[in-house]
């Protein structure tokens, strides 16, 4: 489990393609990998991915044929940077929301408005999540926890303040860029809950016994 709160910027060192699947080698600057261990969770541009080894201020991790045809984890190059942030702990200030770090699809942007010191981004969701995004709710967009500022249709809106776009790779996208977007995954549940296993609208009725 994730919050959301972005903790660094890493460079993706070396990429290791084989049978559809991806090994991404990738340094770090904030982060003490000392305080790591393999098997840990890390997540890269919002996807849940686990430490498979650590060499000094580098780690690796492995991306399987799933998570590359859902995330955007399969454009990355040495070079490139992603948004790092380690698994929540139990105690840990909850800055953020709950992020899992299971991505739901790729969005893209569709603009991007100066407006004072900050910026505007608006996205495009992909098809079927447009659903888990409310204006004034949460949601996840390279793994950076936002408030959304309006949602319409299959495009929502978010403020990005000079922090944020500092101190993630948001400084560095523009029009046409590729995200990977989580939705509250609270959303999620209560559209499971509320509509039942069949797609039908479920309402207990008390037993006549």
């Amino acid at each position: 489990m994730f919050t959301g709160i972005v903790e660094d910027t890493g460079v993706v060192k070396s990429v290791d393609k084989k049978d559809g699947e991806s090994t991404f080698t990738i340094s770090v600057g904030k982060i003490d990998l000392g305080e790591a261990a393999l098997g840990d969770s890390i997540a890269v541009n919002g996807a849940c991915l686990t430490v498979t080894a650590l060499d000094g201020s580098e780690f690796t991790v492995d991306a399987s044929h799933e998570t590359l045809s859902r995330t955007t984890l399969g454009a990355l190059a040495p070079g490139s940077r992603v948004n790092l942030e380690r698994a929540l702990r139990s105690g840990d200030r909850l800055g953020g929301h709950i992020v899992n770090g299971h991505v739901d699809g790729v969005g893209e942007v569709v603009s991007k408005t100066e407006s004072g010191g900050s910026f505007i981004f608006r996205f495009s969701l992909p098809e079927g999540l447009a659903k888990y995004v409310v204006e004034k709710g949460s949601v996840a967009v390279d793994g950076v926890s936002l408030t959304v500022n309006s949602a319409e249709g299959s495009e929502f809106t978010v403020n990005i303040i000079p922090f944020t776009l500092a101190e993630t790779i948001f400084g560095g996208l523009g029009p046409g860029s590729r995200v990977n977007i989580e939705c509250d995954i609270i959303a999620k549940y209560v559209e499971k809950l509320s509509t039942g296993a069949r797609g039908q609208n479920s309402v207990y009725q008390p037993s006549d016994d």
